[in-house]
């Protein structure tokens, strides 16, 4: 019965607060705000800095907006190193919250479900601590898994919170910096070439990872 309770009270939370940002149009509402953003990123770039990551972080736990977005908008908003690093930064905190809410309301009792397969006994729990950076590279370089809901998700394997988080922003850095660089290219228009030739590069180094991950890991 208690194990019971905790994801009871997960989903309800979820629930609310889905219904809340539809209702009140809040995903909308951040996408509206960027433009605006911009005048005050020149004016009062370390309050814009502030309102971004705050952003990011409720965008990406609450709402379930896709990272690309935010890493788009760090682009539109600051210089493209600048942009990455924030980007990333926040990222990584709604990353880390939502592994703690995963851990904490979910692992107790979806542990014992996940331990009836022997497969994933040995991937998620025995073995985590080589294969748990093996699927962090692979979910956070291959766009092919819901990034929200990875987060979530590891919550529920064995995986220490200190690697996570460092595992975790060092293998979304690559996706993040090319997003932030082409949004950052159309934008500046001296700079251009510059920023969307690097863009460019690491499209090319993400989609090789992507493929030679895909072979090796995915289809294994």
């Amino acid at each position: 019965m208690k194990r019971s309770v905790k994801p009871a009270v997960f989903v309800i939370l979820i629930v609310t607060m889905m219904i809340l940002a539809h209702y009140f149009g809040l995903s909308e509402k951040f996408i509206e705000a960027v433009p605006k953003l911009r005048g005050l990123a020149d004016e009062h770039p370390i309050f814009a800095m502030a309102a971004y990551t705050v952003s990011t972080v409720i965008g990406c736990v609450v709402l379930a907006m896709p990272g690309a977005f935010f890493a788009l908008a760090a682009g539109i908003l600051f210089e493209p190193l600048t942009g990455t690093l924030l980007c990333l930064a926040a990222a990584t905190v709604g990353a880390v919250l939502a592994f703690l809410a995963g851990r904490y309301f979910l692992k107790d009792s979806m542990r014992p479900m996940l331990e009836k397969s022997k497969v994933l006994k040995k991937f998620l729990f025995d073995d985590v601590q080589h294969s748990g950076v093996i699927l962090l590279m692979v979910t956070r370089l291959v766009p092919l898994f819901p990034y929200n809901l990875q987060n979530f998700a590891y919550g529920l394997t064995d995986i220490k919170l200190l690697p996570y988080t460092l595992y975790t922003f060092l293998f979304m850095a690559p996706g993040a910096a090319m997003f932030t660089l082409s949004a950052a290219g159309i934008g500046d228009s001296e700079r251009r070439k510059l920023y969307l030739f690097l863009a460019l590069v690491l499209a090319l180094i993400v989609t090789t990872a992507g493929i030679i991950l895909r072979k090796k890991f995915i289809r294994r």
